[in-house]
């Protein structure tokens, strides 16, 4: 039986007075990777901030495993289960690695939780090596396996991952395909991404928005063998 973890039903979300996500619906299903595709400017980090009220929708709902979560706030929604990775990361960045991770123990109480320090640094050896170093010093892959590594000490049940290739050197965009892939199965993940190669090499499904609408949806297969879709909103 296929279960939806998440529903986004027909958002309205503005910066000031500019309405910027004009009826946006979507589904995610457990156990799914889902990406959210589109030009800079298109409304993909807009909409992902929605769902954790960072922004809050002004029209429409937020649904997770059947609770409206519309009008919860930020820290409710984590507490509930969903994680976010921001675009920025915001790795403190006077902190070392540990010491980001530890930052996030109040999260990490749940009975049989998942994700623990020992097996973040069995997982991603890279992070333990760096244990020691501040999160300033280092490279922005680094900093980005250490914000995927934050979230997931919160035992999430749905990941969000805004724009997680923004910056980062095509090889390390393939370990982070392979990181995203390992990943699946352990945790939903819904992930915005301008780079749409990476996006639908490790997704199920896609949407793809434009001036805050869905211009499609659809399954990878068929995302990949639309040719017109890629040309006239992917630029691919």
């Amino acid at each position: 039986m296929v279960i939806s973890i998440l529903k986004v039903e027909d958002i309205h979300s503005y910066y000031g007075d500019s309405h910027v996500i004009q009826g946006i619906s979507l589904e995610v299903f457990k156990g799914e990777i889902i990406c959210l595709l589109g030009r800079n400017g298109a409304g993909k980090t807009t909409t992902m901030k929605s769902i954790i009220n960072l922004i809050h929708p002004r029209q429409g709902r937020i649904i997770f495993e059947g609770t409206d979560i519309t009008f919860f706030p930020t820290y409710q929604i984590i507490r509930m289960g969903i994680g976010f990775v921001p675009e920025d990361r915001r790795i403190f960045p006077t902190l070392t690695v540990l010491e980001n991770l530890e930052i996030v123990q109040p999260l990490n109480q749940k009975k049989g939780k998942k994700w623990t320090i020992e097996r973040i640094f069995r997982e991603f050896p890279i992070l333990k090596s760096l244990s020691n170093r501040k999160g300033g010093k280092l490279s922005g892959g680094e900093q980005q396996i250490l914000a995927i590594a934050r979230a997931l000490l919160g035992n999430p049940k749905l990941l969000l991952l805004d724009e997680p290739c923004e910056g980062l050197a095509p090889i390390i965009v393939e370990q982070l395909t392979d990181l995203i892939l390992s990943l699946k199965g352990e945790v939903t993940i819904l992930l915005s991404e301008q780079n749409a190669k990476f996006a639908i090499s490790v997704s199920d499904r896609g949407y793809v928005i434009e001036k805050g609408r869905i211009a499609f949806y659809g399954d990878i297969k068929e995302l990949k063998e639309n040719n017109e879709i890629k040309e006239r909103y992917l630029a691919v």
